[in-house]
């Protein structure tokens, strides 16, 4: 009865969520490309998987970074089994072209319509269908589990608003529960959320894999170059996947910051591509010298701003940067992951609305590996006034907060275990 309701819902959504996916195009046009791949129609641009391969989906950028150590691993140990990565989002799918050009196939994930559904599972062909982090789609578990195709969650989180909505349909969601393989979580909490939920098949805690980021030497060649080309030994803070409500305090913020440091630059790198251009209208509202990075221009000496308007260089960003505000948690969006800037033992800054990453802020926050504020300007500008005016009050906040990096690794090789059984078959 649940899955009938379900579909019949999704059947009536349709409508709106053409609009909604027009509507997105006005600023985003790759909204509008690809819709046939969304109802399972895939044309003769996607060339089509050797079949018996697997599905990893990774729904946008974040779970696409977190799935890229996973992916490269089972492309390592199993160099002929086909990969076929699937998003919802443009950015997303930008993001998996980027870090695996053509050794993975990708296509948009279908609406979660039972036809859609079956024509993208008699495309693929897959013997294993893994899921990043969060999504349950009920008609594709139940089609993959009529195939004997495993439905797996790894690296799963379970957030409490998506815990407290899902148990008032406990009873009837049991059901679609445990059609699913394996799942595992990547904390405490989630365990105990999927516990509760009266999920009984396969659980097991394996941590995030988000915690085995590794620097590549490669990526510190580029960050030497870049300091060496365009840093000149300014201080920098940067303030990453930043929303709406969260840039002006930025701004307000670094023009409290610059009558203490005149040369102090701010890298402002918005979540969403489709936000830039009104980001760098508030900018230049803000009657602030900057450049953007989709121009391949340095700032120079009178730059205060530099826009971080492209894809895929977080990190690059973070490593020229001597203090990290993780966006998402001035406003009540849930934060975002604080691990990239660890992993350059830079002190974190967040808001308090870090609900979407719980254990890991809990861990930073008990051992002074990051520092939590009020969502104002004026409390922004103290906290990185603070940790620029002190290197050792950096180091002490970076190496406290590396530590907890290191020591939550082990994730990604408990995760490969348990799915070689999958793998395998």
């Amino acid at each position: 009865m649940l899955r009938f309701c379900y579909t019949l819902v999704m059947y009536l959504l349709q409508p709106l969520l053409l609009l909604f996916m027009f509507g997105r195009s006005i600023k985003s046009p790759e909204y509008r490309k690809r819709i046939k791949e969304r109802y399972g129609f895939f044309n003769h641009s996607i060339t089509q998987p050797l079949p018996h391969g697997i599905v990893i989906h990774a729904a946008s950028v974040g779970e696409v970074i977190a799935a890229t150590p996973l992916v490269r691993r089972i492309q390592q140990e199993y160099p002929n089994l086909p990969i076929t990565m699937t998003t919802v989002t443009p950015t997303g799918s930008a993001r998996v072209k980027a870090a695996f050009g053509e050794s993975v196939t990708h296509c948009y994930l279908p609406y979660d319509l039972p036809y859609a559904v079956n024509r993208f599972i008699d495309f693929i062909q897959p013997k294993a269908c893994i899921v990043i982090e969060t999504e349950i789609w009920p008609n594709l578990i139940r089609q993959l589990r009529l195939r004997g195709v495993p439905f797996i969650i790894a690296n799963a989180r379970l957030s409490a608003r998506s815990a407290r909505r899902y148990a008032w349909i406990k009873n009837k969601l049991q059901n679609v529960l445990n059609e699913i393989s394996l799942i595992a979580p990547q904390d405490d909490i989630s365990f105990k959320r999927y516990l509760d939920l009266g999920y009984h098949r396969q659980l097991t805690l394996t941590g995030n894999i988000k915690y085995d980021l590794v620097v590549s030497q490669e990526l510190l060649n580029e960050i030497n170059q870049l300091q060496q080309d365009w840093i000149d030994n300014r201080p920098v803070w940067i303030a990453a996947s930043t929303h709406e409500g969260e840039e002006q305090i930025i701004l307000d913020s670094h023009r409290i910051l610059l009558q203490t440091f005149p040369n102090l630059l701010l890298i402002l790198a918005p979540r969403h591509p489709e936000r830039f251009n009104s980001v760098a209208n508030l900018i230049e509202q803000g009657k602030f010298n900057y450049c953007r990075r989709s121009e391949n221009i340095s700032p120079n000496s009178d730059t205060e701003v530099l826009l971080g308007d492209t894809m895929g260089e977080l990190m690059l960003m973070y490593g020229v940067s001597s203090v990290a505000f993780v966006g998402g948690s001035l406003v009540k969006h849930g934060g975002h992951n604080p691990l990239e800037p660890l992993a350059f033992k830079l002190p974190v800054i967040s808001g308090k609305h870090t609900f979407n990453f719980p254990e890991v802020f809990r861990k930073l926050l008990a051992v002074n590996g990051a520092l939590e504020i009020n969502s104002n300007s004026t409390a922004l500008s103290m906290a990185v006034r603070k940790f620029l005016a002190s290197k050792a009050l950096r180091e002490r906040f970076g190496h406290a907060g590396y530590e907890v990096l290191v020591e939550n690794r082990g994730a990604l090789q408990r995760t490969l275990d348990l799915l070689r059984p999958f793998l395998e078959k």
